[in-house]
């Protein structure tokens, strides 16, 4: 009997408010999300959805999470890897990541990630100590998730273009503007980062990039055909941004969609997407 492929949902968060304030949680628009979210609360929707296997990212820039979530990983089967944080600046992360790589659960940390997106500087990526930083991440066998707006993705793709060991992983598609429903010039910059071989995306995060209230399948489409044709499906990610998306959808809706997205292709396409890309990049273990 065949082994059915492994789904797993590449991109998620959890936060625990009486350990630490998520303090992006603002305003009245993002209140759902102001209360603890767990692996417990996750789990019987990934069940349903029939995903097995899960990455736990970052939310905020703090060295105490990533152990955090590393041991979350340890003791849950539920969690395949972990996209964690660490000062990319700093003279001694290579030490820090290795630190990392040995504490509790360190076998589970995959991959960095920082909030680019809320950095004043549009060429943040292209800083000497940042550079300096990423090539870190790549020689400790890790991937760099990206979470950045539109406007600096040609960033990116410069970082993309001289940091050729780093594989590169764009969160959220970089967060194209559909709510407005344009595609320029996110789909020209898109299709520049694409270009580079050191490069993913994640089918992530899109649907709190539309009308939270009124969006439907097909304002998506545009965006996730773009990225299809860009970086073609063994480049491509599926990811829930659970518990963001909760604010546009419920996680059923959100993996419903993503397979209506990508009904064109094949089976083996289809697995790559919802979990085998993710398997490659991350460096999962079966």
């Amino acid at each position: 009997m065949t082994t059915p492929p492994r789904v797993i949902d590449a991109h998620h968060h959890v936060w625990d408010l009486t350990v630490r304030d998520q303090d992006w949680i603002t305003g009245p628009e993002l209140a759902p999300l102001r209360r603890s979210f767990t692996l417990d609360d996750l789990r019987p929707h990934v069940r349903a959805a029939g995903v097995d296997a899960t990455i736990l990212v970052q939310t905020i820039c703090v060295p105490e999470e990533t152990p955090e979530f590393l041991a979350l990983a340890a003791a849950d089967p539920l969690v395949a890897g972990v996209v964690g944080w660490t000062d990319l600046t700093a003279p001694d992360i290579a030490d820090a990541l290795a630190a990392l790589r040995e504490g509790p659960g360190g076998a589970h940390l995959v991959g960095i990630r920082h909030q680019v997106q809320s950095e004043p500087d549009p060429q943040w990526l292209l800083r000497a100590d940042v550079r300096r930083g990423l090539l870190a991440v790549a020689a400790a066998g890790l991937s760099y998730d990206l979470v950045i707006r539109p406007e600096q993705l040609p960033a990116a793709t410069a970082a993309a273009a001289s940091l050729t060991p780093v594989t590169f992983v764009l969160d959220h598609l970089g967060k194209p503007p559909i709510a407005k429903g344009e595609t320029a010039p996110w789909a020209r910059h898109l299709r520049a980062f694409s270009a580079l071989p050191n490069t993913v995306a994640k089918l992530s995060g899109l649907p709190t990039e539309a009308d939270w209230h009124t969006w439907t399948t097909a304002d998506l489409r545009p965006y996730v055909g773009t990225a299809l044709d860009a970086f073609g499906p063994q480049r491509l990610l599926f990811g829930s941004d659970w518990p963001v998306c909760t604010l546009a959808a419920d996680y059923a809706r959100v993996v419903s969609t993503a397979r209506e997205l990508t009904e064109a292709l094949s089976p083996a396409e289809t697995a790559a997407v919802f979990g085998g890309n993710a398997a490659r990049v991350y460096r999962l273990g079966s």
